[in-house]
C-alpha cells in the first residue's frame, strides 16, 4: 500500500536553522531514510523550496498568484512516498521521522500512483 507523508513544520524555524543545526537534522533523517531504502519502503521524496518561491493557480478564476494558496501557521515543506502493509506501518515510519526531526506535524494520505502509457495503476484498495 502507498502512503504519502507529507511533511509541515514552521517554515521561519526551519530556514533559521544554522548549517550546522540543518546538516544534523539532515542526517538523522538520512538514518531513516536508509533503514527504508534496505527495506524497499522508500519512494521518491522531495525537500522543498521555501513558500516564497511558490506559484499558486487559482483553478476558479484562472489566476496564477505568487506564493502558496493555504495559509496556515505551519507550511508544506516535503514529501515521502512509501509502500508499506498498511496505515499503522506508515504511522511507524512517521514516528520515527518525527525522532530525527522534532517538531510540525506528518500529514499521512494513502496514495494511487498513475504512470500514464504502462497502463499501472495502483491504490491503497488494490494494493
Amino acid at each position: 500500500m502507498l502512503y504519502a507523508i507529507l511533511c509541515y513544520h514552521s517554515e521561519e524555524v526551519v530556514t533559521g536553522w544554522t548549517q550546522e543545526e540543518d546538516d544534523a537534522v539532515m542526517a538523522r533523517l538520512h538514518g531513516v531514510h536508509e533503514k527504508l531504502a534496505r527495506n524497499g519502503q522508500l519512494g521518491p521524496t522531495a525537500r522543498l523550496h521555501p513558500t516564497r518561491s511558490a506559484t499558486t493557480l487559482l483553478k476558479s478564476q484562472d489566476r496564477v498568484i505568487d506564493g502558496p494558496y493555504a495559509e496556515t501557521k505551519e507550511q508544506l515543506l516535503g514529501f515521502y512516498v512509501v509502500d508499506v502493509a498498511d496505515r499503522d506501518a506508515a504511522v511507524a515510519i512517521a514516528r520515527d521521522l518525527t525522532k530525527a526531526n522534532p517538531g510540525g506535524a506528518y500529514e499521512l494520505r494513502p496514495i494511487s500512483l498513475f504512470m500514464p502509457g504502462d497502463g499501472l495503476t495502483q491504490t491503497a484498495e488494490t494494493a
